[in-house]
């Protein structure tokens, strides 16, 4: 996993509460047994007015203009910007691999499902929580500007973008230092295999009928 400290990124809004993981990438496109490839079809029953399938490519398909992900001011994206809970649903962990391979980096929303915000932290994508206010302040902004971005970094824990605006947000630190150094908790618990190695020989030599 790439090391996260600091992104700026085009913001695209989705102005939803309660978005679930069957939204995000809907279960006909989960018979892959790779962890690649699922990008494509990221929110395909709202991205597309026809239905698809694994393997359909992109450019066969008929896009929904009114979709806000299709709109060419947004096409480089790579923030997103949404309301509260998301990512329910089901726990999918194919649900950030698909954000991830879309190419979105950093996720903003009043809140998120726990297993979600997770599972994001596992696949190298920021999950920010911010008061509905603040969400409030940066739609206004996407509004007024286009191609808004913003810059988000994790080690100052602050949003900022143009005028020296900025808000802060907090991050649970064993997640924080996690995404800060490109690990998931397996790799956390590898950062201690001479420890682990110590204790499993000692225990050994105590108690050898186990």
């Amino acid at each position: 996993m790439t090391p996260f400290t600091e992104h700026t990124g085009i913001v695209l809004p989705l102005d939803r509460d309660n978005i679930d993981t069957d939204a995000i990438i809907p279960k006909q496109y989960m018979k892959s047994i790779a962890r690649t490839g699922f990008g494509p079809y990221l929110f395909d029953e709202w991205r597309f007015l026809d239905e698809g399938y694994y393997g359909k490519a992109s450019s066969e398909r008929i896009p929904n203009p009114k979709c806000p992900i299709n709109f060419p001011r947004f096409a480089h994206a790579s923030v997103l910007l949404a309301g509260k809970n998301f990512g329910c649903g089901s726990s999918r962990e194919h649900a950030p691999w698909a954000l991830y391979q879309f190419g979105i980096r950093v996720m903003i929303a009043t809140s998120f499902a726990d297993i979600f915000f997770n599972n994001c932290c596992k696949n190298g994508i920021l999950p920010v929580i911010l008061a509905d206010e603040q969400i409030q302040a940066l739609r206004a902004e996407i509004e007024d500007t286009l191609g808004f971005s913003v810059t988000v970094n994790l080690e100052t824990r602050q949003v900022s973008w143009a005028n020296g605006q900025h808000v802060s947000f907090d991050m649970p630190e064993m997640l924080r230092k996690n995404l800060l150094e490109g690990i998931d908790e397996v790799g956390a618990t590898l950062l201690f295999s001479e420890e682990i190695k110590a204790f499993e020989d000692k225990r050994l030599s105590q108690r050898p009928w186990l």
